[in-house]
């Protein structure tokens, strides 16, 4: 791997008050700062192992690594992984992990392991390879390879349900890392039995020293529980319905995660072989196009989405003092609350009368409380956020914002004179926003005297869950006004891609596209229970009618019917679904898998398909939506629609985006006649 970023373990030799003898301190340091974690490549590896060979020689009293600030080590170097060409590759990189690892394991002398900051997968697994470890209240633990497509492969599956019991174990293996990757902090990790101490992050090497001191000289008794052996079975079944209900058996990954977690129950005596089952399952999974697929998943969130692709010059942003809110909803309500906590700005709503002001001011106020109630907010912070959050009935309040979103019914009279309204009171730079699902952003603003300050914002429901923001250019929005929008996503902590102004944008013209071949089935005569579980083997995180109720069948309505004046030869309008509205139903089931007795017929077609046609149909249909829309110039290039699949609306990372994967199964080449991806992206090479 030239292109390396080695972390070095750095040794220094400390005499430690109370401990008779050296304590070799290894330090973890790629050289860079907290913004690049240390990692683990055959380089960082190497090192450690010579560092151990070093410290060896030295015989000391102690041996504890630690990291640089605010970091311990994050696990494996993933950016080298697209180069390993061979099972001997890959099986060469699961064995030394395991050999140098367990050289901490092995060791005659004390080993500990001070966790001053994030330990994820491979970090954490060097971690628990030592006798014993610390922990700062800070830091962070997890193991995210299950996310990822992968396992954790250097020992996690076999030491830490020994440490923690096996129920614990499942949860921060299997469930929290498909929960989109949940981190489990310090002092949880300390109860769980991670670390057998936690300690503030000002003295936090000092302490852990002094503990490790009277760890060693006898003072201080390390009392760890014994796992309840009874629970195994119970806790191995529920992570198979984890796997089963998050992820449909379709990754790889997880299944063997599962697997492995049942072969700890040998404990000790079973470490060998249960490593070596380890090292089996990485080398699968390294020569997997699922886990190439989770990394290509991996890169576009954590390196594509932080460098937004056209997003203008960051210094032409104007600076945000004060947010207005049209409407008091409970997406207005949402919006609210959001840029208060990640802006710290006052910000205001209106909307037609005093009750529904009130009402979503309220609502935010009553959110902060929850906030504060549950530890995640101080009360100073609580009270001067509620202080930020005002309501009024005029918009006259929006004269001093310098930004004012819309979120109003989606009907495009109303917003055009919501704009008009806010136009005649804020200053000519205040930009206006709109957080439109389908509608035009440049009709919008057609009839305002600076349209070049308008443009879109569209979150996703729920605002303070899912990170996607789709920042849409009309045709007369300026650069200034688009770098604002920018900056605001970014202080709200929002994955931005840029979208161009065409109906419903990219996620739910996607969605719409793919629900409308669903429905269209079922009014054809496809059973709704066959179209429930078509589309099952992709390991989607909801059924197409799960998803239809989560937007509201009459919002998807509404994107029909927009989508089929834009698109009639594509886009259909559903007579199930018009039916479904016009009863106010909010699913088609009226129990979990039966049919709402008043729907029924909705699916008494003579043109049924069957779900691997149907399944068929909604490929098709999206891999030609997205040559479209790259014609169309709708996003800079294929990678944001991937990315706004996988944070919008949460397309699985194993899948490697929705163009990898239509790629991979060569729907891509029938429907548009060549692959989106280039070989070896988001696959293995070849």
């Amino acid at each position: 791997m030239s292109d390396e970023v080695v972390t070095r373990a750095l040794v220094r030799y400390l005499a430690v008050p109370g401990l008779t003898g050296e304590l070799a301190l290894i330090t973890l340091d790629n050289g860079h700062d907290h913004t690049r974690p240390s990692t683990f490549g055959p380089g960082g590896l190497a090192s450690l192992d010579a560092a151990l060979d070093e410290v060896e020689a030295r015989s000391p009293a102690a041996i504890a690594v630690t990291g640089k600030p605010f970091v311990f080590a994050v696990g494996a170097d993933l950016s080298g992984i697209p180069t390993i060409a061979s099972a001997t590759d890959a099986r060469e990189i699961a064995e030394t992990g395991h050999r140098v690892f367990r050289r901490l394991r092995d060791s005659a002398v004390p080993t500990f392991a001070f966790v001053n900051g994030a330990a994820l997968g491979g970090g954490l697994e060097l971690a628990l390879h030592c006798h014993h470890r610390t922990i700062a209240t800070t830091a962070v633990v997890a193991f995210p390879e299950v996310f990822l497509g992968l396992v954790p492969g250097w020992g996690g599956t076999q030491l830490l349900p020994a440490l923690t019991g096996i129920d614990a174990a499942v949860t921060v293996i299997v469930e929290n890392a498909l929960a989109q990757n949940k981190t489990t902090p310090g002092p949880t990790a300390a109860r769980l039995g991670i670390a057998d101490a936690v300690f503030e992050p000002a003295d936090f090497l000092e302490r852990s020293l002094e503990w490790a001191a009277g760890v060693v000289s006898g003072e201080v008794t390390v009392r760890r529980p014994q796992p309840d052996e009874s629970a195994w079975d119970d806790a191995i079944t529920r992570a198979r319905g984890i796997v089963a209900a998050r992820t449909k058996g379709a990754s790889p990954g997880a299944l063997r995660a599962v697997e492995l977690l049942d072969l700890a129950r040998a404990g000790d005596a079973g470490f060998t072989a249960g490593t070596a089952a380890e090292d089996d399952a990485l080398t699968d999974l390294l020569m997997s196009d699922e886990l190439r697929a989770g990394l290509h998943s991996f890169d576009l969130v954590n390196k594509r989405a932080k460098r937004p692709a056209g997003a203008p010059d960051k210094a032409l942003a104007r600076k945000v003092t004060k947010v207005g809110v049209v409407g008091a909803g409970l997406m207005a309500s949402q919006l609210a609350l959001l840029f208060a906590r990640r802006l710290e700005v006052p910000v205001v709503l209106t909307d037609v009368d005093q009750a529904r002001v009130d009402k979503g001011v309220g609502w935010v106020h009553a959110e902060l409380a929850k906030l504060a109630e549950r530890g995640r907010l101080s009360p100073d912070a609580r009270n001067r956020l509620t202080g930020l959050v005002t309501g009024s009935l005029s918009k006259d309040a929006f004269a001093d914002a310098d930004l004012v979103v819309e979120a109003v019914f989606e009907e495009l009279s109303v917003k055009q004179q919501v704009f008009a309204e806010v136009e005649a009171v804020v200053s000519p730079e205040c930009v206006l926003a709109t957080n439109t699902s389908a509608l035009s952003v440049t009709e919008m603003a057609a009839g305002l005297q600076h349209p070049e300050r308008v443009v879109g914002l569209h979150f996703f429901n729920p605002v303070a869950v899912l990170p996607l923001l789709e920042v849409v250019r009309a045709e007369r929005t300026d650069d200034a006004t688009l770098a604002t929008a920018f900056a605001v996503g970014k202080a709200l902590k929002k994955s931005c891609v840029l979208v161009a102004d065409a109906p419903a944008f990219v996620v739910n013209r996607l969605l719409t596209r793919f629900l409308g071949e669903v429905t269209a089935a079922v009014d054809a005569g496809t059973p709704v229970a066959v179209a429930e579980q078509a589309l099952e083997p992709l390991g989607l995180p909801m059924t197409p009618f799960e998803l239809l109720s989560l937007v509201g069948p009459a919002v998807a309505l509404h994107v029909a019917e927009r989508m089929h004046e834009a698109f009639p030869d594509r886009y259909g309008v559903s007579p199930g679904l018009q039916r479904m509205v016009s009863l106010g139903k909010t699913s088609v089931f009226s129990a979990p898998g039966v049919l709402d007795p008043e729907l029924a017929g909705i699916d008494s077609g003579d043109a049924p398909l069957t779900a691997e046609e149907l399944r068929d149909r909604a490929e098709r249909a999206l891999a030609q939506e997205i040559g479209l829309m790259l014609d169309e110039g709708v996003v800079q290039a294929v990678q944001d629609v991937d990315l706004c699949m996988l944070l919008g609306a949460g397309w699985p990372f194993w899948l490697g985006g929705i163009s990898a994967y239509l790629d991979r199964t060569g729907v891509s080449e029938a429907v548009t006649g060549s692959r989106f991806l280039p070989r070896g992206v988001a696959s293995l090479p070849g």
